[in-house]
């Protein structure tokens, strides 16, 4: 897999949820913050601002724009800057009161594992606006129109659809945010950089596609057709980790998913994840989260606690 299909693959922890409103001006709604979620809001038809609760800057959504919070940030959508909100946060699918020009939005959240958290998303920043570029970023309004489509005249298949669209959207708007970061004030930095950057891109795509293999610099270094030195350094400038900090990190990533998720005994999760060892393996997972193997399962298989 690329990086980014791997690294969502590995963070979601279930299916996104959203709910489709419709608002007529004058309006304001207030989201709260969802810590675990990846919220977003899409605006189908008409025009709203987004105002962070943070204080951050507010932000102007047009029609098929799409506005990720990779944190849940809390926010307030409204007609205008100067709208108050006057009713208690959404909690479901509600008309607004007013009269005037109608918005319709697409708002939801993606679920995620605040555990197996990647350096890729936590440098996005708390809003990440994708403005509707159809020239630039065909996929991404190619999935708000088909979105639109299915919500605003359900049919057939339509449940099974929307969940499939979603997933496709997140991966859009996340690409579209990437590929314009050479476009924004400054250029790319950290990994908007090194997701811009052929050979440190080209090896972190041989270690996620095969994490087991026993990668050393100088077989990464080949793999980015790079000296071993300019290699290490390139990685770690732009990354924030050397090459096999960065692999070790992966595969612990990769090793917490299948305790949780599967019922594999420890030796052919250690194998899948480059270890040959049993020993070894447990002891470079306990170093890494705190807890054994073992006990990391049960923990996260029967919802307890460490101190349980």
């Amino acid at each position: 897999m690329d990086v980014l299909s791997d690294v969502l693959a590995v963070l979601r922890a279930g299916r996104p949820r959203s709910a489709l409103m419709r608002y007529h001006a004058p309006w304001a709604r207030e989201f709260t913050a969802a810590p675990g979620s990846a919220g977003f809001q899409v605006v189908l038809r008409g025009m709203c601002v987004l105002r962070p609760t943070a204080g951050r800057p507010a932000v102007d959504v047009g029609p098929g724009d799409v506005v990720l919070l990779p944190r849940g940030t809390g926010h307030v959508l409204a007609d205008s800057p100067g709208t108050a909100v006057t009713t208690p946060p959404v909690a479901g699918h509600r008309p607004a009161a007013g009269d005037g020009p109608a918005t319709l939005v697409l708002s939801g959240g993606y679920p995620l594992d605040p555990q197996r958290g990647h350096p890729l998303l936590a440098e996005l920043p708390d809003v990440v606006h994708v403005a509707a570029a159809p020239a630039r970023h065909q996929e991404t309004a190619t999935a708000v129109r088909l979105l639109a489509g299915e919500l605003e005249r359900p049919r057939l298949g339509t449940d099974a659809i929307v969940p499939s669209l979603l997933d496709a959207l997140l991966l859009y708007a996340l690409r579209a945010w990437y590929e314009d970061a050479p476009l924004r004030d400054g250029g790319p930095a950290g990994w908007a950089a090194a997701l811009n950057d052929p050979p440190v891109t080209a090896a972190l795509r041989a270690m996620h596609r095969t994490p087991a293999d026993p990668w050393t610099v100088e077989r990464l270094a080949r793999e980015a057709g790079l000296s071993r030195a300019a290699f290490a350094r390139r990685f770690a400038a732009l990354t924030g980790r050397p090459p096999l900090s960065y692999l070790t990190w992966w595969r612990m990533t990769l090793a917490a998913r299948l305790l949780a998720t599967s019922a594999l005994p420890l030796s052919s999760v250690a194998a899948q994840v480059g270890y040959t060892s049993e020993f070894a393996f447990a002891h470079a997972f306990k170093r890494w989260c705190g807890l054994a193997p073992g006990r990391y399962r049960r923990v996260h298989t029967q919802g307890g606690r460490p101190g349980q």
